[in-house]
């Protein structure tokens, strides 16, 4: 889904890039690796918490969201800038949960 996703277009990312979109209303939900720094994970859910979206941590790790993207390189964070992507991802990482 991800790989979609990122073909569709609707995809932020990287911490740098989903910081700098946050403040311009772009991104519906945030999901950061659960290897992710904990510098990393409180810059993200601090921005999210206070431009109020959604932030969820990923139970893959970054080069397991690299892979899954298609992108070289370890990926912490990644912003979903379609509502329907994002419903559909939070969804399959609920079932997943269970």
């Amino acid at each position: 889904m991800l790989g979609l996703c990122r073909r569709a277009g609707a995809l932020v990312i990287g911490t740098p890039m989903v910081t700098e979109a946050l403040p311009k209303g772009k991104i519906s939900v945030v999901y950061y690796a659960s290897d992710a720094s904990a510098n990393t994970e409180k810059k993200i859910t601090d921005k999210c918490k206070f431009y109020g979206v959604q932030c969820i941590k990923l139970p893959i790790s970054s080069d397991e969201i690299s892979h899954a993207i298609g992108k070289s390189g370890a990926v912490c964070a990644l912003g979903i800038a379609d509502e329907s992507f994002s419903r559909k991802l939070t969804s399959l990482i609920n079932e997943e949960k269970r």
